[in-house]
Protein backbone atom coordinates (compact mmCIF):
# COMPACT_ATOMS: atom_id res chain seq x y z
CA UNK A 1 0.00 0.00 0.00
CA UNK A 2 0.85 3.72 -0.59
CA UNK A 3 0.41 6.71 1.60
CA UNK A 4 -0.44 9.78 -0.81
CA UNK A 5 -0.78 13.31 0.98
CA UNK A 6 -2.13 16.30 0.01
CA UNK A 7 -0.42 19.54 0.87
CA UNK A 8 -1.87 23.40 1.32
CA UNK A 9 -5.50 22.01 1.30
CA UNK A 10 -6.55 24.42 3.66
CA UNK A 11 -6.45 28.29 2.97
CA UNK A 12 -6.14 28.89 6.67
CA UNK A 13 -3.47 27.25 7.29
CA UNK A 14 -1.76 28.00 3.99
CA UNK A 15 -1.82 31.46 5.57
CA UNK A 16 -0.47 30.30 8.60
CA UNK A 17 2.97 28.98 7.02
CA UNK A 18 2.98 31.98 5.32
CA UNK A 19 2.90 29.73 1.74
CA UNK A 20 1.41 30.23 -1.67
CA UNK A 21 -2.16 29.28 -2.33
CA UNK A 22 -1.86 26.34 -5.36
CA UNK A 23 -4.04 26.29 -7.97
CA UNK A 24 -3.84 22.08 -7.89
CA UNK A 25 -3.49 19.82 -5.15
CA UNK A 26 -0.31 19.93 -4.01
CA UNK A 27 0.94 15.81 -3.64
CA UNK A 28 3.73 14.21 -1.54
CA UNK A 29 3.90 10.11 -0.73
CA UNK A 30 4.82 8.81 2.21
CA UNK A 31 5.87 4.81 2.94
CA UNK A 32 4.60 2.04 4.23
CA UNK A 33 7.45 2.70 7.05
CA UNK A 34 5.45 5.75 8.27
CA UNK A 35 2.37 3.83 8.83
CA UNK A 36 1.28 4.01 12.50
CA UNK A 37 -1.37 1.57 13.75
CA UNK A 38 -3.43 0.63 17.15
CA UNK A 39 -2.43 3.25 19.13
CA UNK A 40 1.26 2.97 18.60
CA UNK A 41 3.38 5.49 20.63
CA UNK A 42 4.94 8.64 17.97
CA UNK A 43 8.62 8.36 19.06
CA UNK A 44 10.32 11.87 18.45
CA UNK A 45 13.09 12.03 15.95
CA UNK A 46 16.82 12.55 17.06
CA UNK A 47 17.26 14.58 13.98
CA UNK A 48 14.42 17.38 14.21
CA UNK A 49 13.79 19.91 16.72
CA UNK A 50 10.32 20.88 15.89
CA UNK A 51 8.12 17.88 14.74
CA UNK A 52 4.82 19.27 14.26
CA UNK A 53 1.36 17.63 14.45
CA UNK A 54 -1.11 17.86 11.15
CA UNK A 55 -4.26 16.08 11.69
CA UNK A 56 -6.15 14.69 8.51
CA UNK A 57 -8.84 13.23 7.16
CA UNK A 58 -7.87 10.02 5.57
CA UNK A 59 -9.52 8.28 2.70
CA UNK A 60 -9.32 4.62 2.35
CA UNK A 61 -9.30 3.40 -1.16
CA UNK A 62 -11.41 0.57 -2.27
CA UNK A 63 -10.85 -0.72 -5.33
CA UNK A 64 -8.56 -0.45 -7.84
CA UNK A 65 -8.38 2.53 -9.97
CA UNK A 66 -6.77 5.37 -12.75
CA UNK A 67 -7.75 8.21 -14.79
CA UNK A 68 -10.84 8.71 -12.27
CA UNK A 69 -13.66 11.14 -13.42
CA UNK A 70 -14.72 13.41 -10.81
CA UNK A 71 -18.44 12.34 -10.87
CA UNK A 72 -17.25 8.44 -10.15
CA UNK A 73 -14.59 9.17 -7.84
CA UNK A 74 -16.84 8.61 -4.62
CA UNK A 75 -17.28 4.89 -5.51
CA UNK A 76 -13.22 4.52 -4.87
CA UNK A 77 -13.13 4.94 -0.90
CA UNK A 78 -15.08 3.31 1.78
CA UNK A 79 -14.27 4.44 4.92
CA UNK A 80 -12.83 8.21 6.27
CA UNK A 81 -10.36 7.91 9.34
CA UNK A 82 -7.89 10.30 11.09
CA UNK A 83 -4.47 10.67 10.24
CA UNK A 84 -1.23 12.89 11.41
CA UNK A 85 1.42 13.87 9.08
CA UNK A 86 3.96 14.45 11.30
CA UNK A 87 6.27 17.15 9.64
CA UNK A 88 9.98 17.90 11.11
CA UNK A 89 9.03 21.62 10.66
CA UNK A 90 12.81 22.63 10.41
CA UNK A 91 13.99 20.27 8.06
CA UNK A 92 11.31 21.25 5.87
CA UNK A 93 11.99 24.66 6.28
CA UNK A 94 15.80 23.70 5.11
CA UNK A 95 14.88 21.92 2.16
CA UNK A 96 12.30 24.31 0.64
CA UNK A 97 14.99 27.09 1.12
CA UNK A 98 17.19 24.96 -1.32
CA UNK A 99 14.00 24.18 -3.36
CA UNK A 100 14.43 20.52 -2.74
CA UNK A 101 11.79 17.79 -2.23
CA UNK A 102 10.31 17.31 1.21
CA UNK A 103 10.65 13.58 1.84
CA UNK A 104 13.37 13.63 4.85
CA UNK A 105 10.51 16.10 6.57
CA UNK A 106 7.14 14.70 5.47
CA UNK A 107 8.15 10.50 5.11
CA UNK A 108 10.08 9.48 7.86
CA UNK A 109 9.46 6.18 9.91
CA UNK A 110 6.28 6.53 12.12
CA UNK A 111 5.17 9.82 10.36
CA UNK A 112 2.15 8.90 9.65
CA UNK A 113 -0.25 7.30 12.33
CA UNK A 114 -3.74 6.68 11.62
CA UNK A 115 -6.61 5.75 13.09
CA UNK A 116 -7.45 2.11 14.31
CA UNK A 117 -10.97 2.09 13.11
CA UNK A 118 -12.76 3.89 9.51
CA UNK A 119 -15.98 4.77 9.58
CA UNK A 120 -17.98 3.76 6.61
CA UNK A 121 -19.06 6.21 4.26
CA UNK A 122 -22.13 5.20 4.76
CA UNK A 123 -22.38 7.08 8.02
CA UNK A 124 -21.64 10.98 7.12
CA UNK A 125 -24.68 12.49 6.05
CA UNK A 126 -23.02 15.22 3.85
CA UNK A 127 -18.78 14.34 2.99
CA UNK A 128 -18.89 17.74 2.37
CA UNK A 129 -19.70 19.25 5.97
CA UNK A 130 -17.35 16.92 8.03
CA UNK A 131 -16.28 17.73 11.30
CA UNK A 132 -12.78 17.07 12.98
CA UNK A 133 -10.52 17.96 16.03
CA UNK A 134 -7.21 17.63 17.41
CA UNK A 135 -6.94 17.52 20.95
CA UNK A 136 -3.44 18.09 22.70
CA UNK A 137 -3.63 17.06 26.26
CA UNK A 138 -6.73 17.76 26.76
CA UNK A 139 -7.11 21.29 25.45
CA UNK A 140 -8.43 21.37 21.65
CA UNK A 141 -5.16 22.48 19.07
CA UNK A 142 -6.86 22.09 15.35
CA UNK A 143 -10.32 21.88 13.81
CA UNK A 144 -11.59 21.23 10.40
CA UNK A 145 -14.31 20.71 8.23
CA UNK A 146 -14.39 19.16 4.66
CA UNK A 147 -16.26 21.96 3.39
CA UNK A 148 -13.37 24.02 4.22
CA UNK A 149 -10.85 22.22 1.75
CA UNK A 150 -9.41 23.99 -1.25
CA UNK A 151 -9.94 20.61 -3.16
CA UNK A 152 -12.65 18.53 -1.95
CA UNK A 153 -12.43 14.34 -2.44
CA UNK A 154 -13.65 14.04 -5.76
CA UNK A 155 -11.07 16.10 -7.11
CA UNK A 156 -8.43 14.90 -4.97
CA UNK A 157 -9.00 11.46 -6.06
CA UNK A 158 -9.42 11.99 -9.90
CA UNK A 159 -6.44 14.66 -10.04
CA UNK A 160 -4.63 11.97 -7.96
CA UNK A 161 -5.44 9.27 -10.33
CA UNK A 162 -3.91 10.72 -14.08
CA UNK A 163 -0.71 10.20 -12.21
CA UNK A 164 -0.46 7.62 -10.09
CA UNK A 165 -2.56 4.37 -10.14
CA UNK A 166 -4.89 3.83 -6.90
CA UNK A 167 -4.70 0.39 -5.06
CA UNK A 168 -7.23 -1.08 -2.45
CA UNK A 169 -5.93 -0.81 0.60
CA UNK A 170 -4.12 2.37 -0.26
CA UNK A 171 -4.72 6.19 2.13
CA UNK A 172 -5.02 9.27 1.20
CA UNK A 173 -3.99 11.98 3.81
CA UNK A 174 -6.20 15.19 2.08
CA UNK A 175 -4.59 18.01 4.12
CA UNK A 176 -4.65 20.04 7.24
CA UNK A 177 -6.73 22.71 8.84
CA UNK A 178 -4.77 25.55 10.42
CA UNK A 179 -3.14 25.29 14.69
CA UNK A 180 -0.12 22.96 13.54
CA UNK A 181 2.21 23.19 15.86
CA UNK A 182 5.18 21.75 17.65
CA UNK A 183 4.97 18.47 19.85
CA UNK A 184 6.62 17.63 22.91
CA UNK A 185 8.07 14.62 24.69
CA UNK A 186 5.12 13.24 27.14
CA UNK A 187 2.16 15.21 24.77
CA UNK A 188 -1.09 12.66 24.64
CA UNK A 189 -2.44 13.71 21.12
CA UNK A 190 -6.53 12.38 20.67
CA UNK A 191 -8.30 12.87 17.53
CA UNK A 192 -12.06 13.62 17.34
CA UNK A 193 -14.30 12.91 14.16
CA UNK A 194 -18.10 13.73 14.18
CA UNK A 195 -17.35 14.14 18.43
CA UNK A 196 -16.11 10.55 18.54
CA UNK A 197 -12.70 10.10 19.80
CA UNK A 198 -10.92 7.50 16.71
CA UNK A 199 -7.40 8.22 17.37
CA UNK A 200 -5.24 8.66 20.30
CA UNK A 201 -1.42 8.28 20.93
CA UNK A 202 1.70 9.49 22.98
CA UNK A 203 4.21 11.15 22.10
CA UNK A 204 7.61 9.68 23.91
Amino acid sequence: MKIICIGRNYADHIAELQNEVPSAPVIFLKPETALLQRGQPFFLPEFSQDIHHELELVLRVSKNGRHIEEPFAHTYFDAIGLGIDFTARDLQSELKKKGLPWELAKAFDGSAPVSPTFKPVAEFADLTNINFHLEVNGETRQTGNSSLMLHPFAKIISFVSKYISLKMGDLIFTGTPAGVAAVKLGDQLTGYLEGEKLLELAVK
